[in-house]
């Protein structure tokens, strides 16, 4: 087998198409038991920046949606009929635990966890595709252990239903914490914290022109314009909505955490029943742990999508880290295209290698 993908969701099934294009054997193998990827996991509010034209994987565009831009079942659907369309061969559910370095290429070694099977691939390239959603990042903070409410973090919110009521501290300044903290306003008493001032970008701003500045980033296009802050505060509706009525307060994070709720550096002590975290995620790649990669900062080092230490491994779909938009359903399309064309590359120098061996004498 030629390549390996990690991971069947958005990610994996974009750089699925270009395998497919290049005529190159593979297989994706997917932890979860349906299509969709996380998007499974979002909460029932929650919409895309953009509207469906401007969220789509390379090849075909997503069908339009109806009340504003696509909810999360939508693009669900939509990543489900793409793997249908393209007949992407995936594995499901198959949890990978290791990938190592082998004659020819990689082993790539996981378990189905519908029947039990151990799941053995070999291939001359693996893309990982695994995304962020299965390492949700809490920072350990002061009291934090000590509070006896509820704590939960932004990947298993579903809905207000169960905040109705409460007092809730929500945690963190991004896109998450915005969105979230605009879900509860009308039914909780919300006290948004996050350690810097809140950056909302224009309402006019909206994913099509993210995804424009970073990609005329990419070409190192300086006169491109745009916004500067592309990790600030996209005002979606909800998000606008909440803002103009004076329910979005930010506040700063408190000094430490007690069994019933915060106290400030200033004294100020608060109650709360649930903190809800909106603190980001981790890459997932414990899989990888075994070829012991090479780091930049945080990161393992990569140019692109490309690992550097490792011919014939790829990162696609992480983040900024690993291509401008990686992250994103526009975005994603480009890096894939790109590890795709890079996979093509090592694969035919590796097979002329082989066939120059087999010819010395």
């Amino acid at each position: 087998m030629d390549v390996v993908v990690v991971g069947g969701g958005q990610a994996g099934l974009a750089t699925a198409f270009y395998l497919r294009r290049a005529g190159l054997t593979y297989v994706v193998l997917d932890e979860h038991r349906v299509p969709g990827g996380a998007w499974h996991h979002a909460w029932s509010s929650m919409r895309l920046f953009s509207p469906a034209e401007y969220s789509s994987l390379p090849g075909w565009r997503m069908p339009p949606s109806t009340g504003g831009n696509p909810d999360a079942d939508h693009v669900v659907d939509y990543l489900a009929e793409y793997e249908r369309r393209y007949e992407i061969p995936v594995e499901r559910p198959v949890a990978v635990h290791s990938v190592s370095r082998v004659a020819g290429g990689f082993l790539v070694e996981g378990m189905n966890q519908r029947t039990g099977e151990h799941v053995t691939h070999r291939a001359g390239a693996v893309v990982s595709a695994t995304g962020t959603w299965s390492r949700p990042f809490v920072p350990a903070y002061p009291g934090r252990a000590s509070f006896l409410g509820r704590q939960c973090h932004s990947s298993h919110y579903t809905s207000p239903s169960s905040y109705e009521g409460h007092r809730v501290m929500v945690v963190g300044g991004a896109n998450s914490g915005a969105q979230i903290a605009a879900d509860l306003a009308p039914v909780a008493e919300v006290c948004w914290c996050t350690l810097d001032e809140l950056a909302f970008l224009p309402d006019e701003v909206d994913g099509r022109e993210l995804f424009r500045i970073a990609s005329a980033r990419v070409r190192g296009d300086e006169g491109a314009g745009g916004v500067a802050g592309l990790g600030d505060i996209v005002v979606v509706p909800p998000v606008r909505d909440a803002r103009d009525a004076g329910l979005l307060v930010r506040h700063e994070m408190p000094e430490r955490f007690t069994r019933a709720g915060a106290v400030w550096a200033d004294g100020t002590t608060l109650e709360f029943d649930d903190i809800l975290w909106c603190t980001g995620f981790r890459p997932a790649l414990r899989h990888l742990d075994g070829l012991d990669l090479p780091r930049e900062g945080a990161h393992v080092a990569t140019d692109g999508p490309r690992v550097v230490s490792e011919p014939g491994l790829y990162l696609v779909g992480y983040g900024d880290w690993t291509g401008a938009a990686s992250a994103t359903l526009i975005g994603v399309g480009q890096w894939a295209r790109a590890a795709v064309d890079d996979i093509v590359a090592h694969l035919d120098h590796g097979a002329v290698s082989d066939r120059g061996d087999t010819a010395r004498p």
